[in-house]
């Protein structure tokens, strides 16, 4: 039975009008996006079987490849959830530059999880601060394996420069999943916070971005 058989107040979309989306489950929310079903399943099927594949709802949005491994779930349907999907992480950015201030880890590091943590490359990018630590602006600076081979600190200097930075936040992910700071990934912090400390900007922190909560190198004393 197509959900448009279904009694009113029982169809996912109905229901987030009347209730809200905090009514609906995970799978509910998704058969919203999905739309409809394909091949005998209805959306709110599909959307579970979304989740069965990733192992939850968490990993389905952090890798969004799962999407093209779930049958009935075409490229209409792989567009409008990965839409939302970017929406979402252009919301959180707004948020972050939106407040007063950034000086706490755990809202960087949401931030920076919702917009690096899915990506299957690895990249260097900057959270530029004016003196007060108000965000100016987000940048990817580079990507590749992050070492002194592939982070240039003379380009980093440029760049803090060019948005007229008084601080900076650096961080990286690890495709791998594993937010620990490597052997590299220090060596590469001091080279930065040495050259930024010639011209009076200041690393506040570096944060490693895995699979689970991100890696502060402030926190753990490493700056």
């Amino acid at each position: 039975m197509s959900i448009r058989d279904w009694p009113m107040l029982e169809r996912p979309r109905e229901r987030l009008l009347q209730r809200g989306p905090k009514a609906l489950s995970d799978a509910e929310l998704l058969a919203v996006l999905i739309g409809h079903g394909a091949r005998g399943k209805d959306a709110i099927a599909l959307g579970r079987d979304l989740i069965a594949a990733s192992g939850g709802l968490h990993q389905l949005l952090t890798h969004p490849e799962t999407l093209r491994q779930v049958s009935g779930i075409g490229p209409a349907k792989q567009a409008r959830l990965l839409s939302a999907l970017e929406l979402a992480r252009r919301a959180l950015g707004e948020e972050l530059i939106a407040r007063p201030t950034l000086n706490d880890p755990r809202d960087t590091g949401r931030f920076l999880s919702a917009r690096m943590r899915h990506l299957p490359y690895e990249i260097f990018a900057c959270i530029y601060l004016d003196n007060r630590h108000r965000v100016l602006a987000f940048e990817e600076l580079f990507r590749g394996t992050i070492d002194s081979a592939s982070v240039h600190p003379r380009e980093v200097v440029r760049a803090c420069l060019a948005h007229n930075a008084s601080a900076v936040i650096f961080a990286h992910n690890h495709p791998s999943g594993v937010a620990e700071p490597s052997a590299a990934d220090w060596s590469i912090t001091r080279q930065l916070r040495d050259a930024l400390k010639l011209v009076d900007i200041k690393v506040l922190d570096h944060l490693v971005i895995g699979a689970s909560d991100p890696t502060s190198m402030a926190e753990r004393g490493m700056l």
